[in-house]
């Protein structure tokens, strides 16, 4: 490619483009752009998709989730920490359907789904602008809006969790990946079919955002929050100073009882990740008892079936 001198008839140069030489009278015309323009043109898209925010709400809970998760996987590689186990190590082995390689990649692909969708939520056009601002929310109404969006949160995944288990169609089809893991360990909390992800934790985040009123930074600090609990129902480990054991009746125990794949656990016990009150209003709450294993090596759930509610 050659640039034709400047006296050449057949060429002309502007304040923003070029034509140069590519052929026998055949020139390709150039426009050249300040480089400000095209800063200006990706900001201009960076914030028409994602905001300061907003991108905290798509991002936080994901890396939250690696991190928390990961503390607890490698606590559980203490041995120390066996007297605090559910399951024995063998255990997990025995009992789970599906390595811990395939829970990686299912939760990753869960997550990209999760954030995708979030961020298309946040671009609704029924969207608060005011979400958008500064908050301004005194703490006690800001307090009010999570405990709103936990109760809507925690509503929405015991209705549909429960359908669930009900269908069985959509039980086979889906939320068996679930109960894959019968032994439940910290990463493996978000381990869904993508369906039953969308169905039962994307929507009621969306709902609990959405009634709830928060602004993109509570809701993000909400949705750590929801999804910390979330693996501290799944650790596997009953450790006596773990405060959201202490704070919550529903608990890595509580929710042992319901991944059994037989016996009366497996039909309640659906409540999650925050309260208990919607298996003792329907009727689906199954007492249980924590005791020490005669070995020593951690504790096992006892469960109480004569005492279930009805």
């Amino acid at each position: 490619m050659h640039e034709k001198p400047s006296n050449c008839p057949h060429t002309t140069r502007h304040k923003h483009h070029l034509l140069l030489l590519i052929g026998p009278n055949q020139f390709l015309k150039l426009q050249f752009l300040p480089v400000r323009t095209h800063l200006n043109r990706r900001n201009k898209l960076m914030e028409l998709f994602l905001q300061g925010d907003e991108a905290m709400l798509m991002a936080m809970p994901i890396v939250v989730y690696w991190l928390y998760s990961g503390a607890y996987e490698a606590l559980s590689c203490f041995s120390g920490m066996d007297s605090y186990r559910l399951h024995s190590r063998n255990e997990e082995k025995s009992k789970n359907l599906v390595s811990k390689a395939q829970v990686v990649k299912g939760v990753l692909l869960q997550q990209v789904i999760q954030a995708t969708l979030t961020l298309l939520l946040t671009k609704l056009p029924g969207d608060d602008p005011n979400r958008h601002k500064p908050a301004t929310a005194a703490a006690a109404a800001a307090a009010a809006r999570f405990f709103v969006a936990m109760v809507v949160f925690d509503s929405w995944q015991y209705l549909v969790h429960r359908y669930m288990h009900h269908n069985k169609l959509l039980y086979r089809k889906f939320h068996s990946w679930h109960h894959r893991i019968a032994a439940p360990y910290a990463f493996a909390a978000q381990y869904n079919h993508p369906v039953d992800g969308v169905l039962t934790e994307t929507v009621a985040g969306g709902l609990a955002y959405f009634v709830s009123g928060m602004s993109p930074a509570t809701a993000a600090a909400f949705f750590c929050f929801a999804t910390v609990k979330g693996i501290d129902d799944h650790c596997g480990l009953l450790l006596p100073w773990n405060p959201f054991h202490l704070a919550f009746g529903n608990n890595a125990a509580y929710h042992e009882v319901h991944h059994r794949r037989h016996g009366a656990g497996s039909t309640h016990n659906f409540a999650q990740p925050f309260f208990v009150a919607w298996d003792k209003i329907m009727g689906t709450y199954l007492p249980y008892a924590v005791v020490k294993r005669e070995d020593g090596a951690g504790y096992e759930v006892s469960v109480e079936e004569n005492k279930k509610t009805e």
